[in-house]
C-alpha cells in the first residue's frame, strides 16, 4: 500500500510539475494573440483609410461637381464680352466656380474653382486667385489640382506633352492654350511658375511624384486663341 501511496505521489508531482509549463506557455500565448488581434485591426483601419484618400474623396468631389456644372454651363453657353469679366484684384467666393478645363490627351473635363486652400480643392482644380484671369488679355494664368485624391483631376498630367491643347472655358469666352513645357521642379522653389509674364500664358501645378508631395509637376502653355 505504501508503494501504490508513493507512487500514487510521484504522478501527482509529477502532473503538477508539467502543469506549471504549460500554463506559463499559455500566459505568453495571450498578450501575443492580442497583439496581433491589434496589428490586423490596425492594419485594417489603415487600409481602409488609404481606401478613403484615393477612393472616397473622389464621392465628395463629384457632388461638388454635379452641384458646380449646372450654373457654369450656363454661363458659358452664353458668354459675356471678356471686357465685362472681373478685373485684378476683385473680391472673388473660395470654392465657387470659375470655369471648366479641358485637355484632351489626358480626357479631363472638369469644373475649376476659385482658390488653392484646402477646402476650395475638395471641389475641383482650383485657380490661384493672386494669378491672371484668361480674359485679362496678360498676364498668367494659375491653376492647382489634386494628383491622387478628391477625384485626381491631374493624375495623369505627366502625359501631357508639347503641343497639346488646354482649353478653359468660362463665362467670358473660351481660351485655348498649347503647352509648350512639361517638367518637374522642388516644393521649395516651385512657387516661381506663377510670376506673371507679359503675353497670355497658363499653368498647372500638381504634386510629384504619385503619392507624395517633395516635388511639383509644372504644365507651361501659351494662348493661341480667344474670344473675338
Amino acid at each position: 500500500m505504501l508503494d501504490r501511496m508513493a507512487h500514487g505521489t510521484v504522478h501527482a508531482v509529477s502532473a503538477l510539475v508539467t502543469d506549471v509549463p504549460a500554463r506559463r506557455r499559455l500566459d505568453w500565448r495571450t498578450p501575443v494573440r492580442w497583439f496581433g488581434l491589434l496589428c490586423l485591426m490596425g492594419a485594417a483601419f489603415f487600409a481602409g483609410y488609404v481606401a478613403w484618400l484615393l477612393w472616397g474623396t473622389g464621392l465628395q468631389t463629384q457632388r461638388a461637381q454635379d452641384a458646380l456644372r449646372p450654373a457654369i454651363e450656363g454661363q458659358i453657353a452664353n458668354p459675356r464680352p471678356p471686357s465685362e469679366g472681373p478685373k485684378p484684384g476683385s473680391p472673388v467666393i473660395p470654392g465657387s466656380a470659375y470655369g471648366v478645363i479641358r485637355i484632351p490627351r489626358i480626357g479631363l473635363d472638369m469644373v475649376v474653382v476659385q482658390g488653392t486652400d484646402y477646402t476650395s480643392l475638395k471641389s475641383g482644380p482650383g485657380h490661384y486667385v493672386d494669378t491672371a484671369d484668361p480674359w485679362d488679355g496678360t498676364g498668367r494664368v494659375g491653376i492647382a489640382g489634386h494628383r491622387t485624391t478628391y477625384l485626381h483631376p491631374f493624375f495623369n498630367l505627366d502625359r501631357v506633352r508639347p503641343g497639346d491643347t488646354i482649353q478653359l472655358l468660362t463665362g467670358f469666352g473660351t481660351y485655348t492654350y498649347a503647352v509648350t513645357r512639361n517638367f518637374v521642379l522642388p516644393e521649395a522653389t516651385a512657387g516661381v511658375v506663377l510670376r506673371q509674364t507679359s503675353r497670355p500664358t497658363l499653368v498647372l501645378t500638381t504634386c510629384n511624384p504619385k503619392y507624395a508631395s517633395s516635388q511639383r509637376l509644372i504644365v507651361e502653355a501659351d494662348l493661341t486663341r480667344s474670344p473675338t
